[in-house]
């Protein structure tokens, strides 16, 4: 947290725009309501990565203050995707407190708020990384990561028409797996270890191509869990209220698995219920899950997903240290929001 403040001076009123102060002070409100506000897991990913993949005598002062830099850079790139996508889903709330495009009745007006997020990312890039060796690397995989994450929530989206009524034809195991490798897999798992690892001078692509398989199987565990939390988590934990995936009509691990499941007249009533915000079909589709003993499978896939990882983490061949992947896995595992 200690250089975010910095951060925000950066990118509003250190000599910036000084013709148009209240567009400033606008972005600075935007970034202090949207970006520093979640778990951080991903910013403290890089950071705990890039302390492991360098030897100690480069952990100097500015070095670490440059990884504590690109993580803030991925953290703002969250914000901006968190941002679009609650405007999308029609969401109410994140983290706890009213989405941004709710704040003070934004509405359409947030998707400018967005952007500014993401344009952010690539001044302090330009600002503070401009001179290093891995500056294009660092581009490169910002824009890739971004434009894979856009691809992702293209599936999303279409998996509802345009009356944002399920296509359930199109909730299938392949098409979910599809959806979570692009929309959040690749920014939220890969992406801040690709980046330590550009920052501590890894070109071996070999080591990349190990790591993001590690990582892309993670990313998948990470997006069942938040899933499944969506609809049996603790609010007062999740900082969601309600059951988000089901209000929306989500193509979610839970509805893919159940619709393998269900019977016909469950089918029936699983189509009459799903993608209502009505709190009573709502229940109607928590109470079919339970039928189905959807809760009992999550939980042998938790535990056979941390099987199946760990062993892919022992098997790492090319010296990339073993801590920083059972770090990441033991912070998700169990994890209740």
């Amino acid at each position: 947290m200690a250089v975010f403040p910095d951060i925000v001076r950066d990118l509003t009123d250190a000599g910036r725009h000084t013709d148009i102060p209240e567009a400033n002070k606008w972005f600075a409100k935007v970034l202090q309501y949207n970006v520093p506000t979640g778990k951080k897991y991903r910013g403290f990913a890089l950071v705990y990565s890039y302390k492991k993949l360098v030897p100690p005598e480069q952990l100097t002062p500015e070095n670490l203050r440059l990884a504590y830099i690109m993580g803030w850079c991925v953290e703002m790139l969250q914000a901006h995707f968190l941002v679009e996508d609650d405007i999308i889903d029609q969401s109410e709330t994140r983290r706890g407190k009213p989405c941004w495009y709710k704040y003070n009745s934004l509405g359409l007006a947030a998707i400018n708020d967005g952007l500014l997020l993401e344009s952010g990312v690539y001044h302090l890039l330009r600002l503070y990384f401009r001179n290093m060796p891995y500056y294009l690397h660092t581009l490169d995989l910002f824009l890739q990561v971004t434009q894979k994450t856009i691809l992702g929530q293209h599936l999303d989206i279409h998996s509802t028409d345009r009356n944002g009524r399920p296509k359930f034809d199109k909730f299938t195991m392949d098409r979910y797996n599809s959806i979570v490798k692009y929309k959040t897999a690749f920014y939220s798992c890969y992406l801040p270890v690709a980046l330590a690892m550009q920052m501590a001078g890894f070109k071996d692509d070999e080591m990349y191509r190990q790591a993001k398989t590690i990582l892309l199987e993670m990313g998948h565990f990470f997006q069942v869990q938040d899933d499944y939390l969506d609809c049996f988590g603790e609010s007062e934990i999740t900082g969601k209220l309600g059951s988000k995936d089901i209000e929306a009509g989500k193509c979610s691990w839970l509805a893919v698995v159940a619709l393998q499941r269900v019977t016909p007249k469950q089918r029936a009533l699983f189509e009459q219920c799903y993608g209502y915000k009505d709190p009573v079909k709502v229940a109607a589709v928590k109470d079919l899950y339970e039928q189905l003993g959807l809760p009992a499978t999550y939980t042998t896939y938790e535990e056979e997903s941390y099987n199946l990882i760990s062993t892919q983490i022992q098997q790492i061949s090319r010296g990339l240290p073993h801590q920083i992947f059972f770090k990441f896995l033991d912070t998700i595992y169990r994890r209740e929001g």
